[in-house]
């Protein structure tokens, strides 16, 4: 599994997130272009934000936390969490400039050594971390033909 934060990792989304158009075709689920976009954004801020929170014990999060970065692809429509459920329409322009942003922001923490934990995840490794990010990212763009 890739990593978001190493340079192979960073490339390929880049790359992918540049072949993303107004005219990309949703493969699976209910999300717009725009929407999709918006809801990528949330976990790339919860790592760049590096809150202290307490993690919310839900034992269905422990058996999930695996399949955050395994290699194994996420099989498609799973459900979204309701925080991140995005309804409302997104200017896909916008926010892909802003989601762009965030991937560079997150890469650049490569050096980080001190991760809080992740408000539903717990406990992460850097390379947790890494892979989680690409592999969501990865997971949206398939639903979106790149």
């Amino acid at each position: 599994m890739k990593s978001l934060l190493e340079a192979e990792g960073y490339n390929d989304v880049m790359e992918r997130l540049s072949q993303l158009t107004e005219s990309s075709p949703r493969q699976w689920g209910k999300m717009t272009l725009g929407q999709m976009v918006r809801h990528c954004q949330f976990p790339l801020q919860i790592a760049i934000e590096n809150k202290a929170v307490k993690p919310r014990f839900n034992p269905l999060m422990l058996l999930f936390k695996k399949m955050m970065y395994s290699d194994k692809p996420w099989r498609k429509n799973l459900p979204t969490a309701p925080q991140l459920k995005i309804t409302d329409d997104r200017d896909f322009q916008l926010e892909k400039i802003r989601l762009e942003e965030l991937v560079d922001a997150f890469y650049k923490l490569s050096d980080r050594e001190h991760w809080n934990p992740h408000p539903s995840f717990g406990k992460l490794t850097h390379e947790q971390w890494g892979k989680m990010e690409y592999k969501h990212l990865d997971h949206h763009f398939r639903q979106f033909g790149v």
